[in-house]
């Protein structure tokens, strides 16, 4: 049985916004619906697990009653990190379950369901996988984080995307760990146990709305890709 967990756990600070950004509008709908949705578009069957901070479930409920939002899902309540986070919400997948889990940030509303079925196929074969997509820009890295810099090269480098998509006993055991700082995504936590991670082709439309050009390119998206 194949889970995904979608983490929702925005404040919206850097979006200059007293509402979550993932509750923020975006073609007449938030952004959450339209990324829930996508995840249903790619699977009819996928058990779905919203991770969301207990102080905004009861305000995401009327939107969801505001829009009609009607697709089936479970609800674990958000940690102090993303770590804590994801825990809670494998802990609503049952301890011997088969299968694959998927974890994916709410505010990426864009991920192609052909990038979806690679991340959980490629899984089911390696253990872990994730999506990736290339560097277009020139790379600098900062030595010492001062003003000395050198040109590093980017076809050395991927930028990570989401969904991260794991055998479900490989995950737990995963997150049965302690927490430390170094653990920055799924695929992190996962490899910290000497497994390792596959990677996949992403789609550059698969952007994280963090900021309001976010939301204008999320816009323009909407309008070119209905």
């Amino acid at each position: 049985m194949d889970y995904a967990i979608i983490l929702a756990g925005g404040k919206g600070l850097r979006m200059g916004s007293d509402i979550p950004k993932q509750f923020l509008p975006v073609g007449g709908l938030p952004v959450l619906m339209h990324t829930i949705r996508r995840f249903r578009e790619y699977d009819a069957t996928l058990h779905m697990i919203l991770v969301l901070p207990k102080a905004q479930q009861d305000y995401w409920k009327r939107l969801c009653e505001k829009y009609q939002f009607d697709i089936d899902y479970a609800v674990a309540d958000g940690g102090a990190t993303r770590f804590h986070s994801i825990k809670n919400g494998l802990q609503l997948i049952p301890d011997g379950e088969q299968g694959v889990v998927a974890v994916h940030d709410g505010v990426r509303p864009f991920p192609a369901v052909g990038v979806i079925r690679d991340c959980f196929e490629t899984a089911r074969q390696t253990g872990a996988a994730i999506p990736v997509i290339p560097v277009v820009e020139t790379i600098r890295h900062l030595e010492n984080k001062v003003q000395r810099s050198k040109t590093v090269p980017r076809d050395e480098y991927r930028l990570v995307q989401t969904p991260q998509a794991f055998d479900i006993q490989l995950h737990k055991r995963a997150y049965a760990q302690e927490y430390n700082d170094g653990f920055t995504d799924d695929a992190s936590v996962v490899e910290s146990l000497g497994h390792p991670i596959t990677l996949v082709n992403g789609n550059r439309e698969n952007i994280k709305i963090t900021t309001p050009f976010d939301l204008t390119i999320a816009e323009a998206l909407i309008t070119s890709h209905p």
